[in-house]
């Protein structure tokens, strides 16, 4: 029995809300802090940069050699209800760098584990405290876009974006910049269902800080009417949701409208006929030459091995040849005749000498 109420209890608890805005340097992270009022937000600069804005709002800086714990005490001694962990990517970058000259396991472990451990002492934050991780993102060889980790523990074993309900991200466009709402299917966008109206927002985290409260009924949350009316400022309709189907169907309509032919329209499928005028259709009265197939990887080949060898045997015969023209031809040794010999020949030459003819 104790142990059914202790287990009530911890279903009861007190947590407070945790929301990841991912996005690239420079496409309006920071600068959707500017709408705020000076007394309702705190900062923990993680990089130590200064806003990119004229601005008063109290905020802290962890030191280099205590990052994760300054972050931590940080979450704990503000009684803002707003807290904005900026540029929340570096609290693991700058740990790696302090530790880089070391080995092992153990310099990762601590990297990630204490990264794990602030998003997780939100948790013991009161219910209608809202926490904002600002931080950059990475795309990989497939073009999926999730938020910039360090090590693979935190993607193979925890994946990160899984902690939290409602992850925004940044998109620019025309000059103008957004929060984006939705799954693109190549993303880890995600945000509870109603919670804004449109797949595009201004890039106000005032506005999503006031429609989050609205939604969960946090704290001193705004009506319905006055959340309606932000909704028609901050909602942009012109940027539209990728859809993989109309790619899909525009990509068939494209390869149909290229194989056929043009000026076909009054051709009957099957018949070969006009459908209008009952004649032939040129494709049937005059022979198409048909394209010969390609031959497969295995046949060209046993081609291109087939040409060696006689091209082998070519050169072989041409070297033969080429060698007997260059061996000069033996001479016949000359006979040295005897003296009954000659006088033989000699004898035959005065015949002939008498002959009349």
């Amino acid at each position: 029995m104790a142990n059914m109420k202790a287990s009530i209890e911890s279903e009861e608890k007190e947590m407070g809300q945790k929301v990841l805005i991912l996005g690239g340097s420079g496409t309006g992270k920071s600068a959707s802090l500017r709408n705020f009022k000076t007394d309702e937000i705190f900062v923990i600069n993680s990089a130590g940069k200064p806003l990119p804005f004229k601005n008063h709002f109290e905020s802290v800086t962890p030191s280099f050699n205590r990052l994760t714990q300054d972050v931590m005490k940080a979450l704990d001694s503000t009684d803002k209800k707003v807290i904005v962990v900026d540029d929340a990517q570096y609290i693991m970058s700058f740990q790696y760098m302090r530790r880089i000259k070391e080995n092992g396991w153990d310099k990762w472990n601590d990297i990630q584990g204490d990264f794990f451990n602030i998003i997780q002492h939100v948790d013991d934050l009161p219910d209608d405290v809202v926490v904002y991780f600002l931080s950059h993102i990475q795309r990989d060889d497939d073009g999926h876009e999730k938020i910039k980790t360090m090590g693979k523990l935190l993607d193979e074993k925890i994946t990160i974006e899984g902690l939290f309900t409602t992850v925004l991200k940044t998109l620019v466009k025309d000059g103008q910049y957004f929060f984006l709402t939705q799954n693109s299917g190549l993303d880890t966008v995600k945000s509870p269902i109603g919670m804004f109206p449109s797949y595009a927002i201004d890039n106000d985290l005032k506005y999503v800080d006031t429609k989050i409260r609205n939604y969960y009924e946090i704290g001193d949350y705004a009506d319905d009417e006055t959340v309606e009316k932000m909704d028609q400022e901050a909602k942009a309709e012109d940027v539209e949701k990728p859809t993989e189907g109309r790619q899909r169907r525009s990509r068939r309509t494209n390869q149909a409208a290229a194989e056929e032919p043009s000026g076909n329209s009054g051709i009957s499928e099957g018949t070969g006929k006009d459908v209008q005028s009952g004649e032939k259709s040129a494709s049937e009265s005059e022979p198409v030459s048909e394209q010969p197939k390609r031959r497969s990887r295995k046949v060209r080949n046993e081609k291109e091995e087939d040409i060696k060898e006689e091209q082998a045997e070519t050169q072989t015969e041409d070297a033969k040849e080429e060698a007997a023209a260059e061996t000069p031809k033996r001479r016949r040794r000359r006979k040295t005749l005897t003296a009954e010999e000659v006088a033989e020949i000699d004898g035959m030459a005065a015949i002939d000498e008498d002959i009349p003819f």
